[in-house]
């Protein structure tokens, strides 16, 4: 199992802006492709005006068909335009993980 771990900074002020956004145009189409995510979270103490999501894929191979087959998704290109032009997004950190073997997820 890759868990592929995806944090996003947002200005200060914009979190709710920015995920409404994905909300609205982003959601459908990365569930189409991806599954539902393994958690959505947003920050309440640490570094605010942060996100994460974590997205379960079988392995490398598994994550590159899957996210090649959402970037070529009209819908979810629609989605980025969207975010890009809003400009709530300050950075992205993504780190790709595997369970330890003692983890409750299975691997």
């Amino acid at each position: 199992m890759l868990l592929d771990v995806r944090t996003y900074t947002c200005r200060p002020g914009t979190i709710k802006l920015q995920l409404e956004i994905y909300e609205r145009l982003g959601l459908k189409p990365q569930q189409r492709h991806l599954g539902k995510p393994l958690a959505f979270l947003i920050t309440e103490t640490g570094p605010i005006n942060t996100y994460m999501h974590i997205w379960c894929y079988a392995d490398a191979g598994d994550r590159a068909a899957k996210r090649a087959a959402m970037m070529a998704d009209p819908e979810w290109q629609a989605y980025l335009a969207e975010s890009a032009k809003a400009g709530y997004l300050v950075n992205q950190e993504n780190k790709l993980m595997t369970p330890a073997s003692f983890a409750p997820i299975q691997r």
